[in-house]
């Protein structure tokens, strides 16, 4: 008996890659117009204007606005998500995987607070099944953290209810996700300092 295998996929062509490239282009122009006016305060032909695109052929990319908003944040929630996931089983101590997963938002902070201020402000403006995903990729990030939490606290000898591992979990992302309405800082030293604030927030 031979056992069948799946055809490999088919390489992109240059159109289609530089399509792609153009997509995550447009992607980026839109966050950080959304991140600095809002959503109502941007237009299509706003975002198409930073990329060097006419408002007409945004729609070769995209349907809509709301398309956009809804890429967006589907995205970030889904990165936060799978690299939460990903530190959670590198395994070690709970300690070790609290301070990778404490690491890994507040990488995403730095590098992208464009796209958290937009989860912030503007998550309301989503289409009914976006917002279903976004919400349930988040409660799905949020429990990776209170399951690390409660085996933190066992460890210790202490118990600790998931409910209460929920409430810390939340107010330690208010207290990160505040990050990008900061003042201008070493980037060094905000890491630094975020990272005990979270975990003093963590720890109660």
């Amino acid at each position: 008996m031979t056992s069948e295998t799946a055809p490999s996929p088919r390489p992109a062509t240059r159109r289609e890659q530089a399509k792609a490239a153009r997509r995550v282009e447009i992607l980026a122009a839109a966050a950080q117009q959304m991140a600095q006016r809002g959503y109502a305060g941007v237009r299509l032909e706003d975002i198409g204007a930073a990329v060097g695109i006419s408002g007409p052929a945004m729609y070769r990319h995209f349907e809509s606005k709301s398309e956009l908003l809804d890429t967006i944040l589907v995205d970030v929630s889904q990165r936060l998500r799978d690299g939460g996931q990903l530190a959670v089983e590198e395994g070690g101590t709970p300690t070790e995987v609290l301070q990778r997963l404490i690491g890994f938002h507040i990488d995403v902070l730095v590098t992208r607070p464009d796209l958290i201020s937009i989860q912030d402000r503007d998550l309301w403006s989503l289409s009914d099944d976006a917002r279903h995903q976004v919400r349930r990729l988040q409660r799905s990030y949020v429990e990776l953290w209170v399951d690390v939490l409660v085996q933190r606290a066992a460890d210790r000898g202490v118990e600790l209810e998931a409910v209460e591992a929920r409430v810390r979990t939340h107010a330690m992302f208010g207290l990160l996700n505040s990050s990008p309405r900061l003042p201008a800082f070493p980037l060094d030293r905000l890491r630094t300092l975020l990272s005990a604030m979270a975990m003093g927030a963590l720890d109660g």
